[in-house]
Order: structure tokens, then C-alpha cells, then sequence
């Protein structure tokens, strides 16, 4: 081998290391998928200087692509989630599951214990062709791609069953809960708003929307002529009722994939001034989530009503809500509030 080729090579085993080190830094980053294609396509064109890059999954007939995501030009990024039949390169590929090299072309299926998608990239006429280092380089960055494409694949699927198993909840907390005591259908965009407006991530927002869905599980063991009083409930009623945060953390304990939320049903009627239920926290004592439910959840009984509370109009539950900031509720969360019902149509709240 020559000097000027041995130099090449050692560049390009660099520019390996060096990629496999981003990748993994890009999959320990994200839980969605869209985000994860769309990094590694556009790293793949950097690592080998491409005109173009596609990275695509299939469906189980691997006749469509079900993701698809190409870099071209001056690196745009198109992400496509809509299914697409598969063009002739493309499903050669698929169908031989294996590699195809041609002079300024380069295709890698991505295969796991089946054919999952593939990688595809294009240099221009002008550039040098891709050479077998290519191919290796590129086929060890497309197993650091599986790994990541079909964990989070895996946890799309779980987290399907989980929503699955959570709306399977609510339809038998709605069936024992009387319909006054249970939530609006905008419940969850106001909380999901909520969270946006105070820039928590993915994650978080995430465990929030289960949340909000899953908070009041704990009352599916209050007895009914509780859970229905129209009067004052007594010191030893009112103690019943303050069981259910904890009541509904231990029936969703055992859902190990709901942990995070755990917290927020278990803390969501603590007070900022510390005088709440179950555990009398306080400040940055409760939970971020439990403090944005808080509001919401106050919000939402003031202008609804209960039937032990009548209803008011949403001007005064607003005024409410910023009268009891830094006594009932996180000033910080009461901000965010104030801006995110300003953004929504608060007109769907009106009974």
C-alpha cells in the first residue's frame, strides 16, 4: 500500500470512530423515532461526503416504506411517515437483503432478524467512487443504526400497548366515577399546553399526558355514597377521599413502564404552601408534574363544577388561580397557565 493511501485509509477509519461515537451520543439522546432517522441520514451524508442520503424502514410486507427520510442539496432534511411503494433500487435491496456497491452509489439493508429498512447514499459524478472501506465504514455505522431504529421501534410498540392498557383504565373509572367528578375532554391538551409553555421535554410532557388520564384512579375504591355527596363530607368522609392519591399509585404501581407518573398521581393536591395531601410538601419539594396537575385540575373543577361545588365562569376560575399563586400553586406554574390559556381556545371549556 502506498504512503498517500495508507494516509487515506487512516483518515477514514478516524472519521469511523469518530462517526460511531456521534451515533451513540444521537441514539442516547431521543425516545422518538422520526428524530433518530432524521440525525443519522444527515450524518450519514456528512461521514461520507454525499450528494444524497435515504434511510428508510418497512412495512412487514416490505413492499412500502413506513418511514423515510432523505437529505439531499445543502443538506435538506425531508422526513416522510406516510407509506410509499418502494422504488426498484430499494426493493432489490430489500429483496436480497444485501449490499449493493456501484461507483458512486451505496446501499446497506438494515437487518436485525429480518430486513427492517435500509441505507442508501449518492455521491456526485465529480466525486471519488466508494471504495470497500466505504462499505465496511458504512456497514458498522448501519448496525450502530439498527440498534437504535429497532429499540425505539420496540418502544413505540410497548408504549402502544401501555396507552392501550391506560384508556382500557379510564373507560372503567368513567363506568364507576359519576360523570361530575371525572375530567373534560380537553383535560389533557390543557396539561400537555401546561408543559410546553414551561419547556419540559418529551419525556416528561409524555408522562404527564398518562397522568393526567390516570391521576383520580385511586377513587375507584371510594364508596359511591362518598364519592356522590352533595353536602359536607365529615372529617372521616374527607379522609377517605384524601386516600386516593395514594390508593392510585399503588393500583398502577405494578406498570413499571408508568413509573415516572407514579409521582405526579401520588403528590397532584399538594399545596406550594405546604398544606395539601398526602405528604404536606412543599415548594420544590412536590414533583414538577404534580404542580402543573394541580392547577389544572382546579381550573378544570371550578369551571365545571362538582357536585359538592357549583360552577364558575372561566374569567373568575383565571382570577381564582392567580389569586391562591405562591399559597395553593407554583407561581412559575400559575405563569405558564396564564400564557397557555391565552394561546388555546378557551371557549371549548365553556359547559
Amino acid at each position: 500500500m502506498s504512503i498517500k493511501n495508507y494516509s487515506i485509509h487512516t483518515k477514514k477509519y478516524k472519521t469511523l470512530i469518530s462517526a460511531i461515537h456521534s451515533i451513540y451520543r444521537l441514539i442516547n439522546s431521543t425516545f422518538e423515532l422520526g428524530y433518530l432517522v432524521s440525525g443519522l441520514t444527515r450524518l450519514a451524508c456528512q461521514i461520507f461526503n454525499s450528494r444524497q442520503c435515504v434511510i428508510f424502514a418497512v412495512d412487514h410486507t416490505k413492499s412500502y416504506s413506513i418511514l423515510k427520510c432523505t437529505v439531499s442539496g445543502k443538506r435538506k432534511c425531508i422526513l416522510d411517515k406516510k407509506n410509499r411503494r418502494l422504488n426498484r433500487l430499494e426493493k432489490k435491496i430489500i429483496r436480497t437483503a444485501a449490499s449493493i456497491r456501484q461507483e458512486r452509489m451505496l446501499g446497506l439493508p438494515l437487518i436485525t432478524e429480518d430486513v427492517i429498512g435500509a441505507i442508501i447514499i449518492r455521491r456526485n459524478i465529480n466525486d471519488p467512487p466508494f471504495d470497500k472501506i466505504d462499505q465496511e465504514m458504512l456497514t458498522t455505522i448501519a448496525e450502530q443504526a439498527i440498534t437504535g431504529i429497532r429499540n425505539l421501534q420496540l418502544y413505540e410498540e410497548q408504549q402502544k400497548i401501555v396507552l392501550g392498557s391506560i384508556k382500557s383504565l379510564v373507560t372503567l373509572l368513567d363506568k364507576r366515577i359519576p360523570q361530575g367528578y371525572t375530567h373534560s375532554s380537553h383535560f389533557s391538551r390543557l396539561v400537555t399546553l401546561l408543559a410546553q409553555q414551561m419547556h419540559l421535554d418529551g419525556k416528561q410532557i409524555e408522562s404527564l399526558k398518562y397522568a393526567s388520564l390516570l391521576h383520580d384512579a385511586g377513587k375507584v375504591d371510594i364508596p359511591l355514597e362518598i364519592l356522590t355527596k352533595t353536602t359536607k363530607l365529615t372529617p372521616k368522609e374527607y379522609k377517605i377521599i384524601k386516600c386516593h392519591p395514594l390508593r392510585g399509585a399503588q393500583i398502577l404501581r405494578p406498570l413499571q413502564i408508568l413509573k415516572p407518573v407514579i409521582p405526579i398521581i401520588l403528590h397532584h393536591h399538594e399545596k406550594y404552601n405546604g398544606t395539601g395531601y398526602p405528604s404536606r410538601l412543599k415548594k420544590g419539594q412536590i414533583p414538577q408534574g404534580a404542580r402543573i396537575m394541580a392547577v389544572a385540575d382546579a381550573f378544570e373543577a371550578m369551571v365545571y363544577g362538582r357536585p359538592y361545588r357549583e360552577r364558575i365562569d372561566i374569567n373568575s376560575a383565571i382570577k381564582e388561580i392567580k389569586k391562591k399563586s405562591g399559597t395553593q400553586f407554583d407561581p412559575k406554574v400559575v405563569e405558564a397557565f396564564l400564557k397557555a390559556v391565552k394561546k388555546m381556545n378557551i371557549k371549548k371549556y365553556l359547559p
